[in-house]
């Protein structure tokens, strides 16, 4: 079979709650899902780089000026939470490789095909991260 028909077979897969949960097809998946999702925040990565670089220049008038440096400030923060999301990536990629990926870190319980296919570096299960939530503002609310 050609190898283009194989990505294809591939890509049109979704894991499903009728088959083994995490079977080499589905950590298959969210591999691909995951490093797709890396390598598209590494391009915007490189874009607004080169975009911060070409804006670089001095602007004469002040409010130019102050307006590309909140621009820039901007920027920085989102390509901070950006890094973040890389090492949440990189971490999800890192269970995959050793068969704890898909597993809520708090009861050990399968997390939900639907909850990972949309949350790919989720390590709480839907139930354990209300509870974590709960928490938290409990907490802040002191």
């Amino acid at each position: 079979m050609p190898q283009s028909a194989v990505r294809t077979r591939a890509r049109d897969y979704r894991p499903s709650d009728d088959e083994p949960f995490m079977n080499e097809r589905q950590r298959e998946y969210f591999r691909e899902k995951l490093l797709g999702w890396k390598e598209e925040i590494r391009k915007e990565a490189k874009e607004t780089l080169d975009y911060l670089q070409a804006e670089s220049q001095n602007h004469p008038d002040l409010a130019d000026r102050a307006s590309s440096e909140t621009d820039r400030s901007i920027e920085l923060r989102a390509r901070d939470r950006q890094r973040k999301l890389i090492a949440k990536i990189d971490a999800a990629l890192q269970r995959i490789e050793d068969g704890t990926y898909g597993y809520c870190e708090e009861t050990g319980e399968p997390i939900s095909l639907k909850r990972l296919d949309a949350r790919p570096i989720a390590t709480l299960s839907i139930e354990a991260q209300e509870r974590h939530e709960r928490r938290e503002r409990v907490y802040r609310d002191d």
